[in-house]
C-alpha cells in the first residue's frame, strides 16, 4: 500500500514562473542519477519548449506545497511514437522528487498525472527507463504494475555540415 500524500500536496501543469525552480531540480536530478548536469539556461530552454507555442510537445508536471508554493519534484513527458506498434505512446522523460519528499505519496500522484495527460492526449500508453542500478525507482514502478522492457540507451551528437558519420 502506497503511503498517503502530504494533505498539503498538489500536483499542477507548470508555470513559466516555476521554471528556475524545475531548473534546479533537474540538476539535482542529474546528481542523483550520476550524470552530467543540464548546460546553463535550462530554464529558458524549457520555456521555449514549454510555453513558446500554441501546441508544446514537452509537458511538465510539478509537485508543489499551496501553501509556501515550494516545488518539491516534478515529471516531464512528451508524446512519441513506437514504428513497431504504429501509434503514439506518452514518453515521462523524467520523475524526480527531492530526497525528503520520497516515499510519502507525491511519487504515484506524479505518476497519476501523468497518465491523465496520456489520456488527454488520446494515448493509451507510457513508456519510460531508468537507469538499472536505481533500485528505489525500480521497487516503486514495480509497485505500480509497470512492466520493465531490457534495452540499452545510446545517445549520438549530431556532427555539424551536411554528413552523417560514418558506419
Amino acid at each position: 500500500m502506497t503511503p498517503a500524500a502530504p494533505p498539503s500536496l498538489t500536483i499542477r501543469h507548470a508555470r513559466p514562473a516555476d521554471l528556475p525552480r524545475v531548473a534546479e531540480l533537474a540538476v539535482e536530478h542529474a546528481v542523483y542519477e550520476k550524470a552530467a548536469p543540464p548546460a546553463p539556461g535550462l530554464a529558458d530552454r524549457l520555456a521555449a519548449l514549454l510555453f513558446a507555442t500554441d501546441a508544446p510537445r514537452l509537458r511538465c508536471l510539478v509537485a508543489e506545497h499551496p501553501g509556501d508554493g515550494h516545488l518539491v519534484g516534478y515529471a516531464t513527458c512528451a508524446p512519441e511514437l513506437s514504428t513497431w506498434d504504429g501509434r503514439e505512446y506518452l514518453h515521462l522523460d523524467c520523475l524526480f522528487l527531492e530526497a525528503g519528499q520520497r516515499g510519502l505519496g507525491a511519487g504515484p500522484m506524479l505518476m497519476n498525472a501523468v497518465l491523465a495527460e496520456a489520456h488527454a492526449l488520446g494515448l493509451t500508453e507510457v513508456q519510460w527507463q531508468t537507469p538499472a542500478w536505481n533500485e528505489g525507482a525500480i521497487r516503486f514502478y514495480d509497485r505500480l504494475g509497470a512492466q520493465a522492457k531490457e534495452k540499452l540507451r545510446y545517445t549520438l551528437p549530431v556532427p555539424d555540415g551536411s554528413h552523417a558519420p560514418a558506419g
